[in-house]
């Protein structure tokens, strides 16, 4: 079996078949050729052969071998880890030197320093970052793994058999079951629900919390048992894979019958789960990698840190100094030789040595100026780091037991440099659970029930039972609720369960039960309601749908005791102007024209009116104002809102209009814009009712971690395939709008439109421009593709730029990935991309660092991400706490790496002065090669692994101190070159001062000299300690590890040298070293200089850091200083912040500045103020009438198990 497998898989990718396969899909044209062809999407147009559309056999086996449904979002496979792997660790120039050096050293009599010092530690490091690799990579085939492993249900033989989507194949007959995620891209056949129907949720897809309707074809909706399905022979043509989530388009030819046309009402993509359906019957289309949502998927990419590339630099620019010193060392060797010919020296050999030789020489001894512990020190650093992040109890999320991971370890330190985040909404800002809050009737504000409240304690209740005066207009508005919406019920376990393709009918469905008036079945075109212990059944005669543009949804029904009313619910904006008591205004045409006679002459014009206002238009109009108050209070609470109207329909006009909505119903031309005035006949002349405040809740401390991220100079886009209205109510709710924050809106249906209004936008802003302003831009899908073209991209960059916040709703998955790529190259700005369902993959990937959110969409995005959280709330401690910690920590980590290779190894230039720069080394070898490994190897972890600014308590409370990492201040050009001369300085003085201090020759009382490995010893010994204490000055936070690792590195040197020098002649090594501990350690000479020449060397850096921090001290020094001191920073850091200028006082209200509004804009505007937002699918396969219409909740519906 394993050996057929192997087989297919090799016929497949080697693509062997493709000649047959031309062959059968030309025959399989030509034999359907009498009937019409199914239409493909525009990106199959004209595509070659191999790109034709797909031919798939139901009930037979298919010809072609079509890719495994496997999917992977691995870095590496068996086969690619070691190309790709030392692809990766090439691109870093220091492993390219070292192993330039590796293999120069094996050149004979070319290495002073041994053939083997510089290839054993490179093939160390290289081994520690494979493990590394391995170890990290393993999470994500795990995470794969556990998807691939899901089970689904087969038609195999007539009959379910379960098995692991990774086996899944195209042709398969599933069987999907309610709550359960599509494995495939499947075609609907059929369900439990009546007429095929469906309901999907794709906020794993597109964000969107609402559910979809899909409904199989009259045709195939019978196929609702295993033996139809088995007895069903048809032939499924359709496109070619592509990754267009709103397009598909085939036909299903069943034998000896018409074809049936298949579209995107047949369409179950991968990654959206089933909901409040029994169970579908579908056929798979698509699998694995050529999934739609695969396809909008990018391949994982290798990323590097922005600390990291600069080190290349860095370590490039080192490189070429290095070739320099060599070539002047071997320069300088041949005048030597040439000025010098004593006899008694033995030059013989050394004339013969040629300039390359000696060349290559001095390229091996200065080769560790660039230091080969750096890669493996930092490896292992990040790798620990990554595991405090896992370890950090403050990013544990408790009710779902899920720490915080770190996926990879490469980019800790780029956490800290953050400037642009970009988030999705659903499941990463909101807990996708919307509730009924609260309610204003009569005006009057009514709380939802609490958790403990009895119904009779309850505000409303009361009001409702006592006879208020309100009374009759909340029981309308209750009734309303119950009955104005597209709800189905159910019963089960003996309890009404609702379900919805629109969440807000569904809380509000929920918030009128909550008070008594309880939606209890739908069916043969009427609901019942039970209120107050009554059961009351209204018939629905019509429904006319939500859209966008009509921003409301009405329903006409005829009440129990025959009346007819039309109930509608919607926007303010568009509701207001429809309630009764208008503005009619008697000769005002006649007046305007003379007010504009009167204009043209100059004169200054008022006109005069008088009014007779009854008792009760007045009180209707406090109404009318009070509710909207009511409408800002729940807007500015981040509540999504709703008015709710009602009007009392006469027979004889109801008969008038159901004529002419018939009429505009069966239209042929303009159908659409009849039908909308007809419902505005009839929509008109309502009575208000009051309002709803849905929440959309979010996730626990999404306010804060916003404002808190905005503090820290972070931009935050959110990037949402929801809705506009939703994303913005969202935004305020989350404190990323404010209320007094100037919204622009790019919403247009061409490229010139869309030229257009960017154009304008941006000349408004003028000088400000590319300069963050208190502005919104908001943007939608469509607009979007047109602004990221060619011609407009840089002009569109700027507008955002611009702008504090931008949004953009209604976006693909590709369409994420491309803004995040858009900012990234634009700006070079460190991105982070954050979200929770597979739509969020390809922009995570493509972001310098990928959250994922482990939420309630899968796990997608978390196997794509870099490092994974539970709540959006971490996000705020990941960034900058240990994002801040880490970007230190690296940077001083690498920057010490530099400084303490640079204090030893430039040593061997300054005694080739006195070595007639012959290459001889003043070290030992094996101590030089263990200076990195062993006795300067502990501070740099202690520093990468323990050192911080500040608590993390001061860190969150303060989040301006996170802005030094974030613009680089400690790892730039100029800080590493501070550090490379300070090293070079004291490699000067650990040298010469020694020299000075041994100029006599006579380093014992008895007047013998040690020769040049004595001083050696000495010149190391107080290179150790000084590198050690330096490591001291250069720490933050010392602790009982700083202690053991600078301590315990100078004591491990100092055991080194008793054991090494007494290792010879039981282990053939270190000959040269024999007795060396004695001769250093009874010198005098050597004690005196241990305690002066580390003091002197350290003394101008302690002065000068002394210096720094008393009169230039920075914010996050001065900070420290006040936790240390135990002050408050508060005053510290409000005393720093610059004050405004008063230009820049007038520029922060700048909503005069976008003073030109059209009206479609000011409508949207004052939606948006008064919280409007509702969900609901738009020109499904079903119109909501339609489903309202056909669904009987009294009917039985089939289980799972029947079919």
């Amino acid at each position: 079996m394993a050996l057929n497998e192997w087989f297919l898989r090799f016929f497949h990718n080697h693509d062997i078949m493709a000649p047959f396969q031309r062959f059968y899909r030309a025959m399989v044209l030509k034999m359907n050729q009498h009937e019409d062809e199914a239409t493909t999407s525009g990106v199959t147009d004209g595509v070659p052969g191999e790109q034709q559309n797909r031919v798939i056999f139901m009930n037979s086996q298919q010809p072609i071998k079509f890719v495994s449904n496997r999917i992977s979002t691995a870095k590496y496979s068996v086969p690619s880890f070691i190309p790709l792997f030392l692809f990766e660790q090439f691109r870093r120039y220091s492993n390219c030197f070292f192993l330039l050096i590796a293999l120069l050293q094996q050149i004979p009599d070319v290495s002073p320093t041994g053939r083997w010092t510089t290839l054993t530690p490179l093939i160390l490091i290289l081994s520690v970052s494979a493990l590394k690799e391995i170890v990290e990579d393993f999470k994500r085939h795990r995470a794969d793994d556990e998807t691939n492993r899901r089970k689904v249900e087969v038609l195999r033989e007539q009959r379910w058999e379960m098995i692991r989507w990774e086996r899944l194949q195209v042709g398969d007959i599933c069987k999907v079951v309610n709550n359960q995620f599509f494995p495939a891209d499947l075609v609907l056949l059929a369900s439990s629900a009546p007429q095929g129907i469906s309901f999907i949720e794709t906020s794993n897809l597109d964000g969107e919390t609402n559910l979809k309707i899909r409904q199989a074809q009259p045709e195939t909706s019978r196929l609702d048992s295993a033996t139809a399905l088995a007895d069903y022979h048809a032939t499924l043509q359709c496109e070619p894979p592509n990754r267009h989530l709103y397009e598909y388009n085939g036909k299903l030819t069943p034998s000896n019958t018409k074809s049936i046309p298949l579209g995107l009402e047949q369409m179950l993509l991968r990654g959206a789960m089933l909901r409040n359906t029994a169970w579908v019957h579908a056929v798979v289309v698509y699998t694995g990698h050529e999934t739609k949502l695969m396809k909008n998927s990018t391949k994982a990419p290798l990323k590097r840190s922005s600390i990291d590339r600069q080190t290349n630099t860095h370590i490039l620019m080192l490189f070429l100094i290095l070739l320099a010193l060599s070539l002047l060392s071997a320069a300088f060797n041949e005048l030597w030789i040439r000025s010098h010919n004593d006899w008694y020296i033995g030059l013989e050999e050394a004339q013969k040595a040629h300039f390359g030789f000696n060349f290559l020489t001095f390229l091996i001894l200065y080769n560790n100026l660039i230091p080969i512990s750096l890669q493996v020190t930092a490896e292992i650093v990040r790798f620990f780091q990554a595991k405090f992040i896992a370890m950090d109890s403050e990013m544990y999320h408790e009710e779902t037991d899920t720490p915080a991971m770190a996926r990879t370890s490469n980019l800790n330190e780029e956490l800290g440099m953050v400037k642009y985040i970009f988030s999705d909404k659903t499941g990463t800002l909101t807990c996708n659970v919307m509730k009924f809050h609260k309610c204003s009737i009569g005006e009057i504000i009514y709380n939802r029930p609490g958790p403990n409240e009895k119904l009779e304690d309850t505000l409303l209740y009361q009001n409702l039972n006592k006879n208020h005066p309100t009374a009759p207009i909340i029981e309308e508005f209750l009734i309303m609720l119950a009955i104005c919406h597209t709800v189905i019920p159910e019963q089960r376990n003996g309890k009404i369960e609702y379900q919805a393709a629109s969440p807000d009918e569904r809380a509000l469905v929920l918030g009128a039960a909550a008070f008594g008036f309880e939606f209890e079945s739908r069916g043969a075109g009427c609901v019942s309601v039970r209120a107050r212990g009554r059961r009351l059944q209204y018939r629905v005669l019509h429904v006319l749908d939500f859209t966008s543009a009509r921003k409301r949804m009405s329903v006409l029904v005829r009440t129990p005791t025959g009346e007819l009313k039309l109930y509608c619910k919607g926007a303010d904006s568009v509701i207001y102007p429809r309630l009764a008591g208008g503005r009619a205004a008697p000769r005002a045409d006649a007046t305007l024209a003379h007010l504009e006679l009167f204009a043209a002459d100059g004169l200054r014009t008022l006109v005069l009116a008088v009014a007779d206002v009854s008792e009760q238009f007045y009180q209707v109009r406090v109404l009318y104002g009070r509710t909207l108050a009511h409408l800002e209070l729940f807007a500015a609470d981040g509540l999504r809102t709703l008015v709710l109207a009602v009007a009392d329909v006469s027979e004889q006009f109801y008969q008038d209009w159901s004529n002419t909505y018939h009429k505009a119903s069966i239209a042929i031309q303009d159908r659409e814009q009849k039908l909308e005035e007809a419902a505005m006949l009839i929509e008109n002349n309502l009575r208000l009712l009051g309002a709803t405040a849905i929440e959309d809740k979010l996730q626990d401390g999404v306010p804060e971690t916003i404002s808190a991220l905005l503090k820290a100079n972070m931009y935050v886009w959110v990037l949402t395939g929801d809705k506009q209205e939703t994303a913005i109510n969202i935004a305020h709710s989350a404190h990323l709008i404010h209320p007094a924050m100037p919204l622009v809106v790019l919403n247009k249906d061409s490229l010139d439109g869309t030229r257009e209004t960017i154009s304008q936008q941006s000349a408004e802003f003028g000088e400000n421009l590319r300069k963050q302003n208190e502005v919104a831009l908001i943007i939608d899908g469509k607009t979007l593709k047109y602004a990221m073209g060619c011609d407009l991209k840089k002009d569109f960059l700027d507008l955002c730029i611009s702008c504090k916040v931008v949004i953009c709703c209604r976006v693909s998955p590709i369409q994420k990935a491309e803004v995040v790529e858009m900012v990234s190259a634009a700006t070079g700005a460190v991105t982070l991309a954050i979200g929770d369902g597979a739509n969020d993959v390809a922009m995570i990937q493509r972001a310098s660092v990928g959250v994922g959110i482990s939420g309630v969409e899968g796990l997608q995005a978390v196997c794509a991400s870099d490092y994974s959280i539970a709540q959006f709330r971490f996000l705020l401690r990941l960034l900058l706490v240990h994002g801040a910690w880490n970007y230190s920590r690296i940077s001083k980590l690498i920057l010490y790496s530099f400084y303490k290779n640079i204090c030893l190894y430039v040593i061997e230039l300054w005694f080739a002065i006195y070595s007639a720069w012959s290459g001889q080394i003043l070290f030992e070898r094996w101590t030089i090669g263990f200076y990195n490994v062993i006795f300067t190897a502990l501070p740099p972890f202690a520093i990468g692994l323990f050192d911080k600014l500040c608590s993390p308590e001061i860190m969150l409370r303060h989040p301006v101190l996170y802005i030094p990492s974030q613009q680089g201040l400690l790892f730039n050009v100029r800080v590493f070159w501070v550090w490379a001369v300070n090293a070079l300085l004291h490699s000067v003085l650990l040298f010469w001062l020694p020299v000075l201090l041994t100029q006599h020759h006579a380093l014992w009382p008895s007047g013998r000299d040690g020769g040049y490995l004595v001083l050696g010893t000495f010149v190391y010994t107080y290179v150790v300690l000084t590198v050690c204490l330096k490591a001291g000055l250069a720490t933050h936070s010392w602790t009982w590890v700083t202690h053991v690792a600078i301590w315990g590195s100078v004591a491990m040197w100092f055991i080194f040298i008793l054991i090494y020098s007494n290792l010879y002649p039981v282990v053939l090594i270190g000959a040269v070293m024999r007795g060396m501990d004695r001769m250093v350690f009874s010198s005098l000479l050597f004690w005196l200089g241990l305690v002066l020449i580390p003091i002197a060397t350290l003394v101008p850096d302690l002065l000068v850091t002394v210096i720094h921090n008393s009169a230039f001290k920075t914010m996050t020094e001065a900070v420290r200083e006040s936790e240390i001191k135990q002050r408050d920073p508060a005053a510290l850091l409000a005393h720093s912040r610059p004050s405004l200028t008063e230009t820049a006082r007038l520029l922060q209200n700048v909503r005069s500045v976008f003073s030109r509004r059209s009206a479609t804009q000011s409508n949207m505007e004052l939606e948006l103020s008064h919280g409007f937002a509702f969900s609901q699918e738009e020109g499904g396969s079903v119109s909501q009438a339609a489903m309202v219409r056909a669904y009987d909740s009294e009917c039985p519906q089939p289980s799972a198990a029947s079919s």
